[in-house]
């Protein structure tokens, strides 16, 4: 990770290496917290972040399905964000907001200790490599379970995560470059840290929310994307052995943006190389990350 001049804590810049917490921090601890990834795009006309206030709209609903009684609008949150790229001279960049509880208390219920939010921007390159988006990544289906949503909100939030990263981990060991996980009941959910799109004969297939995954924001915009250019998105649940059938995969996400899936456990996917919708995908959302697609000029905050 590279660092970067300030970041905003609690309503102000602070320098990069002050930003530090107590090691009795609720979250943690707990991991109560609750967070957001994304992106600012240098174009043709500045630099713009992608979907900016729908990112922080998606933060506080977060912190709203754990009862976090934040203090920040979120105009305040969109300003915050302008500022820290601002303030770190960045073009291009990925933004990481995130509410926690600090200190107060150490038992289970947060009731009393301190409400922080911090804001970071800095550089980060494709999440999946270079590499991955261009002729596509190896996913393994991992042995991990996602977590039910009955078990927990419908939130981007921290403590959840260590599903994906024991997921990733298992993975990555193996060989592989991201894991995808199953439902208890066998359905396909989504990869460690992406929502899934498959394609079969023309039609555009994306597991259902109900299946544990995450309402992306990236996902949402490929759907109105692909939609808007012509094909029909379906969300229905999607078993393994659909994966192997499928003419093409590819995940979406803010890190990942549109990153082609190759092979699933050592089984090529179509012809093993990024196909025609795939590609058309990664097009579309390219163009609209640079502002050169302008029905959709407004999904861009320029800085």
């Amino acid at each position: 990770m590279e660092s970067t001049k300030s970041i905003w804590m609690d309503g102000e810049l602070i320098p990069w290496a002050e930003a530090k917490v107590h090691v009795l921090s609720h979250a943690l601890h707990y991991g109560t917290g609750v967070f957001e990834g994304l992106r600012a795009y240098k174009n043709d006309d500045g630099t713009a972040v992608f979907r900016l206030r729908e990112h922080m709209e998606r933060l506080l609903a977060s912190a709203g399905s754990y009862a976090m009684p934040t203090e920040y609008s979120v105009d305040e949150l969109v300003a915050a964000v302008r500022e820290t790229i601002i303030d770190n001279e960045l073009e291009s960049c990925y933004i990481r907001p995130i509410t926690f509880y600090e200190t107060g208390t150490i038992g289970l219920n947060p009731s009393g200790a301190r409400l922080r939010t911090s804001i970071v921007a800095f550089p980060w390159g494709a999440y999946l490599g270079e590499e991955g988006l261009l002729n596509g990544i190896r996913v393994k289906i991992s042995s991990w379970a996602r977590i039910s949503p009955q078990s927990f909100p419908a939130a981007k939030a921290t403590g959840p995560y260590i599903n994906s990263v024991l997921a990733n981990q298992d993975a990555v060991r193996a060989g592989y470059d991201e894991a995808l996980l199953l439902t208890a009941d066998g359905n396909v959910s989504e990869g460690a840290g992406e929502n899934l799109f498959l394609m079969k004969d023309g039609q555009v297939i994306t597991p259902p929310l109900s299946d544990g995954c995450l309402a992306g924001i990236t996902r949402q915009s490929v759907m109105t994307l692909l939609t808007d250019d012509g094909y029909t998105i379906v969300e229905k649940s999607i078993l393994p052995a659909d994966l192997f059938e499928a003419d093409e995969l590819f995940f979406t996400g803010t890190a990942a943006e549109v990153t082609p899936v190759r092979e699933v456990d050592d089984r090529e996917i179509g012809s093993g190389k990024p196909g025609p919708i795939t590609r058309r995908a990664q097009e579309l959302f390219t163009d609209a990350v640079g502002g050169k697609l302008e029905q959709y000029h407004d999904w861009l905050d320029y800085i």
